[in-house]
């Protein structure tokens, strides 16, 4: 019997959003339930003692944040891999995972995703400028980087799809809900992103909406 499947997230989290493309590609059904992880809800925090999404339950168990969600998926429904076939390809799509999940977390998301939409989540008033700045400079950083993957790869990690593409794609969404990735200056990351966009996995997070926080004209554009 399948068990009762449900995530608990938040719509705008790059974390969130990997767990929810992997589900996607591996056809795993499930129900959402979005929390607004910032009022530290008590139902979240019983789950999960961080406080932070995104949490899957699968009946009586219980997964907290990504990289726990993701090795559950791949351990319990491995087909197909998302984390590569070959020992290298693995091992690579693991580095791109803490790449993303850390360094470009860190460096890209802690600035802008903190001035566009955590501020306003929390009424912290307006973006400060020069934080702005120093994301946007982050990325075009990362982008190079991703670029020079791809100049020659067909996916981030090697020959086939995998969760560090899910990793990278997940954190430029929200980048990119907000109208901050320069992809006129990166075709090949561009290209990239518009094979990830049409897959089937993705269509729920271009669906996404939040009150306030309107995406930019291009967002969910699959020919953008």
């Amino acid at each position: 019997m399948t068990p009762d499947r449900i995530l608990h997230h938040f719509p705008l989290d790059p974390a969130s959003r990997q767990v929810r493309l992997a589900l996607g590609e591996k056809r795993l059904a499930f129900t959402e339930q979005t929390v607004r992880y910032w009022e530290r809800p008590k139902e979240l925090v019983s789950l999960n003692a961080s406080g932070l999404t995104p949490v899957l339950t699968e009946g009586p168990l219980v997964l907290c944040e990504s990289r726990a969600i993701l090795d559950h998926l791949e351990e319990t429904y491995p087909e197909p891999a998302l984390l590569g076939r070959e020992p290298a390809e693995r091992a690579e799509a693991r580095r791109l995972l803490q790449w993303f999940d850390r360094k470009f977390d860190y460096e890209v998301g802690g600035f802008i995703l903190h001035e566009k939409m955590e501020k306003r989540l929390l009424g912290l008033g307006a973006p400060d400028l020069a934080s702005l700045r120093q994301g946007r400079e982050a990325l075009r950083g990362h982008m190079l980087y991703i670029d020079s993957l791809l100049a020659d790869r067909d996916w981030l990690a090697g020959t086939r799809l995998s969760l560090a593409d899910f990793a990278a794609a997940a954190h430029l969404s929200v980048i990119d809900y907000f109208g901050d990735v320069p992809w006129a200056d990166f075709q090949a990351v561009k290209t990239w992103y518009m094979k990830l966009k049409s897959r089937p996995a993705f269509r729920p997070l271009l669906a996404d909406r939040w009150p306030g926080l309107a995406p930019a004209p291009h967002y969910d554009d699959l020919d953008f």
